[in-house]
């Protein structure tokens, strides 16, 4: 089952948002549609985001699924950093841990989930849930005005893709991995600070490799038959906690998994060695390789559109 992102935003909302997103008008008055910054609201961490051209192109890897036509959008040019998730983390002005039909941030750590990795000057976050990353692109819109959510499976592969239909987005030469991933044989066993090496041919870094990436889908082993042969901005909707679908692979992975179409789904064992009663549905005691990248559809959603979804997917 999949439905067509039912979002049409007014131009009168798009107008009241422009300062906040730093974007700017043609002489006609209509949007821009290009790349552009904005600051992590209450701090100077700035996120960019790459405009995409939607189209049409064959998910799958190898190339054997869906047909798939995407509706345009941004996405974010990096992996959302510890840096900028801490911002939404220490903002007093939330309650912690509340319950997620509100906006909330998540309770705190009961140990360090970064594994000594690395936190502060670009190193992606890590070990949150779908839940956590999902309320931090709730927070973004509370703050700005602008609605971000988590990109789709298919606009996720799409944006990794970049237009290629060679097995890795800069061709079929596996020897040039490294060059684009950190992946089990360049890593050190350990997550790296985004943008450090090559991004695909749109511009958009780490999309293999360095930490895998949360999607807005609910898992779903018969993903192609569910969204039929030719789908219109499909998603699968949540139904449950597990399992929720992440993409791209990560620096514990081997190079066969960091594939384009390469599909995962997490399960309960993501969080096997957290000790607290319940266990925390903010954080992931044995997921420290999944992070995620933020996405913004060209057509926002209404207020009451954009609740519902934020109820939606933080109430499962």
């Amino acid at each position: 089952m999949y439905f067509m992102h039912p979002f049409i935003a007014s131009m009168m909302r798009v107008l009241q948002i422009l300062p906040i997103a730093f974007c700017f008008l043609q002489a006609n008055g209509q949007l821009d549609f290009i790349h552009y910054q904005f600051n992590v609201p209450g701090s100077s961490y700035k996120m960019s985001l790459r405009a995409l051209n939607g189209g049409t192109f064959q998910m799958g890897s190898p190339q054997t699924g869906s047909k798939v036509t995407l509706s345009d959008f941004w996405i974010g040019t990096y992996e959302v950093t510890h840096d900028q998730f801490s911002v939404f983390f220490k903002d007093e002005t939330l309650t912690q841990g509340s319950k997620v039909d509100a906006i909330t941030r998540p309770t705190a750590q009961y140990i360090d989930l970064s594994w000594g990795m690395g936190k502060d000057g670009g190193f992606p976050v890590n070990s949150m849930s779908v839940d956590g990353a999902l309320m931090f692109c709730r927070w973004l819109y509370e703050k700005t005005g602008i609605f971000y959510r988590l990109p789709t499976e298919a606009e996720w592969e799409y944006a990794c893709r970049a237009g290629s239909q060679s097995i890795y987005p800069f061709g079929n030469d596996l020897s040039q991995l490294a060059e684009h991933a950190w992946y089990n044989q360049n890593s050190q066993e350990k997550y790296q600070k985004i943008g450090t090496l090559k991004p695909n041919a749109w511009g958009i870094h780490d999309m293999l490799g360095n930490v895998a990436e949360w999607t807005l889908d609910q898992y779903d082993e018969d993903y192609f038959k569910t969204i039929g042969p030719e789908a219109k901005d499909p998603v699968v909707l949540p139904k449950s906690r597990y399992p929720r679908s992440f993409r791209g692979g990560s620096f514990q992975d081997p190079a066969e998994l960091l594939l384009p179409g390469y599909r995962r789904g997490s399960d309960i064992t993501l969080n096997q060695r957290d000790p607290q009663v319940p266990k925390s549905r903010w954080w992931l005691t044995d997921g420290a390789f999944i992070g995620f990248r933020i996405l913004r559809p060209r057509q926002q959603p209404t207020k009451e559109e954009a609740e519902k979804f934020y109820t939606l997917y933080l109430g499962k």
